[in-house]
């Protein structure tokens, strides 16, 4: 069956995959009769021939829709137009896409009797094993989260306890500026990190919020980053938890506990391994321990404390994509860049998460991730410094 996308490069990480640079405006993608083609621009196709030069290239302008504009057509219905126009162009009848195809552009086709059929999965599997350049982008982005993270780290060890919280060269110490001081890490490192999550105190027991406000004198501090590297548009995606003054006990043995959690799970990953089973595991592994998981709640409760979300998932293109690691899985294979990322945590008071990214390797697993898991952020500092 032919393939086919519509999209431009910088959103569509089906297309990043087959065309690795910027292409800004979406345009037409095919595999048909055993040729590549992209209907597109032609000083976009100049550029795509340099770094693909067996993709064929259709300049966008010969497939005119003049006519089309001349006859008063509505401007949002030109580009779904040409994009029928340029599929005709190459006689494809039935072609798969993948589950974002833009609907705007699947109707018109449709329409115009092109028959699509929607097979994500097809589209994931060429995408699980990483190329070279995108490995290249994950390693790049990985150094700018660790990066990231030793920014923070050392914010935090030079910080003191003041009135009303932790203050940093006598200034209140927030979240904002923990983010702000990873943020430019990642510039550093070629990368940018649009969304973080920096979160404190009773926010670290909400898995996604990004944190905000001062820290209190005695707190912790989940740090989950996710930085972007520019050149090659690949992500990376680690988290550590640090905590200021005094830990809390209670933390501190989540911390233990999750640590041991992640290098048990760390031996078992390798090809063929069940996502599923990965994350079973691990709540086997927590529950013996007398932690809730989302397995042992009642079916259709909320769990508000334990393991309460997934293991992991895959990291490329997109910062989550296949496999995952959850009550629904994949079976692992080499090539896979997946994260792994156990946790506990209780609502209203607050969370412990540890996460490394790894690549599946044909025998057993490679971590990309290179930084402490101390709670202590002075005593990571030092580790990272030697």
């Amino acid at each position: 069956m032919d393939l086919l996308i519509f999209g431009d490069t910088d959103r569509c990480p089906e297309l990043r995959h087959e065309l690795p640079l910027h292409v800004g405006d979406a345009f037409v993608y095919a595999e048909t009769g055993g040729r590549r083609v992209a209907v597109v621009w032609s000083i976009e196709g100049d550029r795509i021939s340099v770094v693909e030069p067996s993709v064929e290239i259709v300049p966008s302008e010969t497939i005119s829709v003049d006519d089309l504009i001349e006859a008063g057509v509505d401007y949002y219905e030109i580009d779904a137009a040409h994009a029928v126009r340029s599929v005709q162009s190459l006689g494809i009848t039935r072609a798969r896409v993948p589950g974002a195809f833009p609907l705007q552009v699947a109707d018109a086709l449709r329409a115009a009797g092109i028959e699509l059929v929607t097979d994500q999965r097809f589209f994931d599997l060429r995408r699980r094993r990483k190329t070279e350049l995108e490995l290249d982008g994950i390693r790049r982005a990985t150094r700018g989260a660790e990066a990231g993270m030793r920014a923070i780290a050392e914010l935090l060890a030079r910080s003191e306890a003041g009135d009303g919280g932790r203050s940093l060269d006598g200034e209140p110490l927030t979240s904002e500026l923990l983010r702000d001081a990873a943020d430019a890490a990642f510039a550093e490192h070629g990368c940018r990190g649009d969304d973080m999550i920096v979160a404190h105190g009773a926010q670290a027991a909400d898995g996604h919020h990004q944190g905000a406000g001062r820290l209190a004198n005695d707190d912790v501090i989940v740090c989950d980053l996710f930085p972007r590297d520019l050149e090659s548009t690949c992500f990376s995606d680690m988290t550590r938890t640090f905590s200021v003054g005094t830990a809390d006990p209670e933390l501190a043995g989540w911390h233990e506990h999750t640590l041991a959690a992640l290098e048990h799970v760390r031996g078992l990953v390798a090809p063929g391994a069940d996502g599923a089973e990965l994350y079973r595991e691990v709540c086997r592994f927590y529950e013996g321990l007398g932690y809730p998981t989302r397995l042992s709640a009642p079916e259709g409760t909320v769990l508000r404390e334990g393991f309460n979300h997934g293991l992991g998932h895959g990291v490329g293109l997109d910062v989550h994509e296949a496999p995952a690691l959850s009550k629904r899985g994949h079976e692992l294979m080499a090539g896979d860049v997946i994260t792994l990322e156990p946790g506990l945590y209780r609502h209203g008071f607050g969370g412990v998460r540890l996460e490394d990214l790894v690549l599946v390797t044909d025998d057993g697993c490679e971590t990309l991730t290179d930084f402490p898991y101390d709670l202590d952020p002075a005593r990571s500092v030092v580790q990272t410094a030697r």
